[in-house]
């Protein structure tokens, strides 16, 4: 045996015997005195024993394995450890005469799975003393076959074992929606090599088959378990759930402490929009989502439901009212009846505002083919929908002559629009507060995206949870990354006005950009055309230089009240480029305090308090423990590392202590198993198991779901599929284009020439 800094390599000295009478040879592992097994080696425990003969084996080349076994009043008196050859295969009956026939033929498809079997003598035995210990009784070395190379022994089934800290990073992997054979290929490569992963892509694939095994029928069982745990945990966590009349779940709802805390702040407006294909059960995922002081998304709630019923619908929004307390003053989906009636008869005050993105996107099939390529008339009717300039009256008097100009006034579905008028046209939303933040479902749409690259068809839902928790981890870290870039970074001001180097500090980036953008506007653009006293108020008259119209703004410098016909404040919480025209006419060198709202200021939000964050280890969870302490040491060596990696002395040196460590761990006695395979997959699920596996399930999956978004039940066909059955059916063969004829086609029909002949003559 020979070691370097990094490996301790098998020896290639092997003894060989060549038999006399039979000619087969025989080999014996020449190893350390200290590795070899002798008679009379006493140890603690059987699996003390087997660590030995196990690294026995690996310095030899070979495998070892548990034997049969003598008990004695349930104490194991007797045990054989043997070569991994040891035995022969068991031979399959193979009916050779009806040969894949009917019900024989399950029993000749069977795999080609080669043998390792050569019935190797080469054993040890273990007896028991009087001491309670166990003593090698005898001791057979001899092997009737070859040892594997160093270069291949990593190959070997007892070699190719997941660890601790490869399952855990495999289920880190797979909380990013990356599966088993791209992880073990990422695995490869940042270890340096196949033979350094200690595994096969069939081993991390196994890994994921041993999770769906361990959730078996229990999953929605363990998926609820682990939101009540939560709930017992954290505070202010809110989870309900509800089931059907045969078991099955029907809907599921939960929301933590940071998500009410984002409602309290950013509820004005908020849209929601089912999404699918995101678990391996059908069900609808129905995220709430809102807009955070960055101008970016923010989730309230996450949800899953069996159906897209009203009765679901309702429930949802049940569930939502018990955990946040206060329904959204606005709320945006997109034409959904089941939908409309929840919102209606759940959040009767709030305004329910339906997406006119998914009713413009309709409006090219309603009105035929000639207007829906007419630019003129897109141009036309965007320029009356989207607008939120007009008044209701300016809207329906235009849009009428709209419909007179196109002769559209009997299109029935446009008629039916226009009756919803209210529901979807930015004029009849002019006053009310915040409505111009949504106008459509796009907020949702995207969040659905964002959560649909951290899930798949496949996750059960205890692993859709994880993902879950995923992805809310990395919006939360983009929103903590804009926090700091707006604390610790100064923008490039664009003019001289006081008020914009006061906004820097009072919004945080993203939204003072938005700001600083109409400041430079009023200065640069915008102009007083005229000025009238009205009252205590004077009304200024405000021009934007290349548009037309003029915006009346009336301001009072009394008590600093400022209103602008545009209504950008009502609509967005933000001064537009008419008021800050006024202000700045006016001499006004300090923000207005008053129209500083509070949803787009900096540390709106409070931060997040230590008693906050779910610790598991409080559950007393030794596998999570030692999940943490893991991380704290590959922090820290990593960190090590980072130091030393420019001097290679302390480097080397560094990297010889750990050797060293690892030397003396691999030396001592340990037990083999650190946790049982149970307690580490409920550790990587964060749930176990709620009950026995002769027991039921409390929670039926749900089976049988069928929703909008779960496609159609037929099976797309291969090429060959069409092909084959198409020439099955007896189709009319193409005829001959000039004489009608089958069996030849127009360039080689006998014809041709004369139909040729009789045009050149004529």
């Amino acid at each position: 045996m020979r070691v370097d800094k990094f490996h301790v390599y098998i020896s290639m000295s092997i003894g060989v015997r060549i038999c006399p009478t039979t000619g087969n040879q025989y080999y014996t592992p020449i190893v350390p005195d200290s590795s070899k097994p002798v008679v009379g080696m006493h140890f603690q425990s059987i699996d003390s024993a087997f660590n030995f003969y196990k690294k026995y084996a690996k310095l030899s080349g070979f495998e070892g394995r548990k034997h049969t076994q003598s008990s004695k009043n349930g104490v194991v008196i007797r045990k054989y450890f043997v070569c991994a050859k040891e035995g022969s295969a068991t031979s399959c009956a193979v009916d050779t005469v009806n040969d894949s026939v009917g019900a024989d033929k399950k029993l000749n498809d069977r795999r080609r799975r080669p043998s390792k079997r050569t019935g190797c003598k080469a054993h040890i035995r273990l007896s028991l003393t009087p001491k309670n210990t166990y003593r090698i009784s005898h001791v057979f070395e001899e092997h009737n076959h070859s040892f594997v190379d160093e270069e291949d022994y990593h190959l070997l089934a007892s070699s190719r074992k997941l660890t601790f800290t490869e399952e855990q990073l495999l289920s880190d992997f797979s909380e990013m929606n990356i599966g088993p054979v791209r992880a073990f290929n990422l695995m490869r490569k940042i270890r340096g090599g196949f033979d350094k992963v200690g595994v096969t892509s069939t081993d991390c694939k196994n890994f994921k088959r041993d999770i769906n095994l361990f959730i078996g029928e229990f999953d929605v069982d363990m998926a609820v378990q682990r939101l009540m745990k939560k709930k017992l945990y954290l505070p202010n966590f809110s989870c309900e759930f509800y089931c059907d009349e045969k078991g099955a779940l029907a809907g599921l709802f939960w929301a933590d402490e940071e998500m009410k805390l984002n409602y309290e702040v950013f509820g004005d407006v908020m849209s929601f929009d089912a999404t699918f294909r995101t678990n391996r059960y059908d069900l609808v995922f129905v995220p709430f989502t809102g807009i955070d002081n960055h101008h970016h998304n923010v989730t309230f709630v996450g949800s899953l439901l069996a159906s897209e019923t009203a009765e679901s619908y309702k429930w949802l929004l049940q569930s939502f009212l018990k955990a946040f307390g206060v329904a959204p003053k606005v709320v945006v989906t997109d034409q959904d009846a089941a939908m409309k009636i929840a919102i209606r008869d759940v959040f009767p005050d709030t305004r329910h505002r339906l997406c006119m993105w998914h009713i413009m996107i309709k409006v090219s099939e309603k009105v035929g083919t000639e207007l829906s390529q007419d630019e003129v008339f897109k141009e036309d009717i965007c320029d009356v929908v989207w607008t939120d300039a007009l008044e209701p009256a300016q809207f329906e008097t235009q849009w009428c002559d709209l419909m007179i100009k196109y002769n559209l006034t009997s299109n029935s579905w446009l008629s039916d629009m226009y009756n919803l008028r209210s529901d979807w046209i930015p004029a009849y939303y002019r006053l009310e507060h915040m409505s111009g933040l949504m106008r459509t479902t796009s907020r949702s749409e995207s969040e659905n995206h964002f959560f649909g690259q951290l899930t798949n068809t496949k996750l059960s839902l205890v692993e859709f949870l994880s993902h879950f928790d995923t992805a809310m981890e990395s919006q939360r870290f983009k929103r903590s990354k804009r926090d700091h870039d707006t604390r610790y970074t100064q923008p490039r001001m664009k003019t001289n006005y006081e008020l914009e180097l006061e906004a820097a500090k009072i919004y945080t980036r993203g939204i003072f950009f938005d700001v600083q953008e109409e400041i430079r506007l009023a200065c640069k653009n915008c102009m007083c055309r005229r000025e009238e006293e009205v009252g205590d108020s004077i009304k200024f008259y405000i021009l934007q230089v290349n548009l037309p119209g003029l915006h009346e703004v009336l301001f009072t410098p009394k008590d600093m009240v400022i209103k602008c016909s545009c209504n950008r404040y009502e609509q967005y919480g933000l001064l537009c480029r008419h008021a800050f025209c006024v202000l700045r006419l006016c001499g006004i060198k300090e923000f207005p305090k008053k129209y500083v709202m509070g949803r787009w200021t900096r540390d709106v939000v409070p931060k997040k308090t230590k008693v906050s964050s779910f610790d598991q280890n409080a559950a007393g969870n030794q596998v999570e423990r030692a999940s943490s302490i893991v991380r704290e040491i590959m922090t820290a060596t990593e960190h090590i590392v980072n130091r030393l990696v420019t001097n290679i002395d302390l480097l080397s040196s560094y990297r010889d202590q750990v050797i060293e460590s690892k030397l003396k761990v691999d030396s001592a006695d340990l037990p083999a198993e650190s946790f049982d395979k149970n307690s580490r997959l409920a550790n990587i699920l964060h749930a176990d198991q709620p009950c026995s596996s002769s027991s039921a399930a409390t929670i039926l999956p749900p089976s049988g779901i069928r929703n909008k978004g779960c496609g159609s039940n037929k099976r797309l066909r291969s090429f060959r599929e069409v092909s084959s059955s198409r020439i099955s059916k007896k189709t009319k063969t193409r005829g001959c284009l000039i004489c009608g004829g089958h069996g030849h086609n127009s360039r080689t029909c006998k014809m041709k020439t004369t139909v040729a002949d009789s045009q050149k003559s004529s």
